[in-house]
């Protein structure tokens, strides 16, 4: 059985993903359209997943466990289709879309395996005769919102762990790749989880805001998580504050790697490249930021250069450049400003450099400085600054010398030094010698500060989801004193 929101017939926004040409003339190419849900929908949707959270939340532990790992195997089998429609909504290349494949079929996989770990506890009572326990449950229908840099991986995570604990699921669709996320939908409704019992909800951008109030603010609604910028991220927070709803943060970062004067610079220079270019640097965990110990800056700038010099943009249909486009005009303008302002305050490009259309090679600046625009605001782009620094004190307090806390990695062939720098990075993720970009979906997700608050991911992401209740059974009869 499936049900389905009413389509409405206005039309989301359309964006460009493949655009060519210079400044002045710029080309564009219709990428795709998709109905757009109005605010009716919005709460119809909320009505379906409320009604159908009963027989979801009573189906079985191990029934939920097969319709997951069936909805696994359907986004591998998928891979075709998203493919196509990851191309042409967003830019992505090839190798984008597998890892998006690769990691969203395995996190459907995890909360597979979750849906029998569920557990409470016994926990003694003053009480003689007093069981207590603290039980977990399902609290009703979770509200996901996902963006567009990473559409699987982000669609998936925002509804698998709770519909794993018993929840029902409402994904708010990024408006940049509507068709990418319906499709997300599809394939979990195709796998069983039907019924009303997981719901996507697309708007035009106009209404965006509207749709999140009404989505936040329904009774039904319950938990609220949302992956995407910080300043967005505030406004979903003081709405579901209002409500008194909690909310899982994962938002924006300007994630450090750390090069200590002992370094392996070979291993170092590839993870880095990894970390800033892949997905043209739109991740959230993207190494924004190189901090290196000048004793070895030199050598390390010659091998970052030359890795990123091989990194060039082309149309990812072709399938023959590394990197596809930036997401549109707005993001190649603001990174190609803020490349410009670091230029003219005395940084130096040391490769990359070129903007045509929405494409942008690999760049990495050197040189940088607080008082330049690319110290501390996050890129977002194929760009990474290199801030060079005297001894680890230094390179502690640069790396958190940011406002963000999400990712972050310290590479040094000393592993007892490149702890104790790491348990003084404060990111909710550190990777020694190993790239700032990484998941695993069992892992405890999330960051500090204006990054956000909450963990995705395994055990943690089950406390997220679900309501911990003490409920107590006496055998005994008890004396009161009045």
């Amino acid at each position: 059985m499936s049900t389905q929101v009413p389509r409405q017939n206005s039309l989301a926004d359309t964006r460009i993903r493949v655009a060519t040409g210079g400044d002045r003339s710029r080309t564009v190419e219709l990428s795709s359209t998709d109905p757009a849900d109005g605010l009716h929908s919005a709460r119809h949707a909320a009505d379906l997943a409320a009604a159908a959270f009963p027989w979801w939340s009573e189906l079985g532990p191990t029934e939920r466990r097969r319709r997951l790992m069936a909805a696994a195997d359907l986004i591998e089998a998928r891979a075709p289709d998203f493919l196509n429609v990851m191309a042409e909504e967003i830019g992505s290349t090839r190798e984008w879309v597998e890892f998006n494949i690769v990691l969203a079929a395995g996190m459907l996989r995890e909360a597979a395996s979750v849906t029998t770990q569920i557990s409470g506890m016994i926990i003694p009572s003053n009480h003689p005769g007093v069981t207590a326990m603290g039980t977990r449950q399902p609290v009703g229908v979770v509200l996901g919102i996902a963006p567009w840099n990473a559409p699987v991986v982000l669609a998936v995570r925002a509804v698998a762990m709770p519909l794993a604990c018993g929840n029902t699921a409402i994904l708010k669709a990024s408006e940049i790749c509507p068709r990418t996320h319906q499709l997300v939908g599809s394939v979990l409704t195709e796998a069983g989880i039907d019924g009303g019992a997981v719901q996507v909800v697309t708007n035009d951008p106009s209404e965006a805001s509207e749709v999140v109030d009404v989505l936040i603010g329904h009774p039904a609604v319950r938990r609220v998580n949302f992956t995407g910028s910080t300043r967005v991220g505030r406004l979903v927070a003081e709405v579901a504050a209002r409500h008194l709803k909690p909310v899982l943060l994962e938002l924006g970062g300007k994630a450090p790697l750390l090069v200590l004067d002992d370094a392996d610079l070979d291993e170092a220079a590839a993870a880095a490249a990894f970390g800033a270019f892949m997905n043209q640097g739109q991740i959230c965990m993207s190494t924004e930021r190189l901090v290196v110990d000048d004793r070895v800056a030199d050598a390390f700038a010659e091998k970052i250069s030359r890795k990123a010099a091989l990194l060039l943009a082309g149309n990812p249909r072709t399938g023959q450049a590394p990197l596809g486009p930036v997401v549109g005009f707005d993001a190649v303008d603001r990174i190609d400003g803020i490349v410009k302002d670091a230029v003219t305050k005395g940084a130096t490009i040391l490769a990359g450099g070129r903007v045509e259309g929405t494409f942008m090679d690999a760049t990495v600046v050197d040189h940088v400085t607080p008082n330049m625009r690319i110290y501390s605001e996050e890129c977002f782009g194929p760009v990474v600054a290199m801030i060079r620094v005297h001894g680890d004190d230094e390179a502690i307090r640069v790396a958190n010398d940011t406002e963000y806390g999400l990712s972050s990695a310290v590479f040094s062939r000393d592993l007892q030094r490149a702890m104790r720098v790491a348990r003084r990075i404060e990111a909710g993720i550190c990777h020694i010698n190993g790239p700032t970009v990484d998941d695993e979906p069992q892992m405890p997700f999330g960051g500090m500060k204006a990054s956000g608050y909450g963990r995705f991911g395994g055990a943690a992401a089950v406390e997220e989801f679900t309501e911990l209740r003490w409920i107590t059974f006496g055998t005994e009869k008890r004396t009161y004193p009045i």
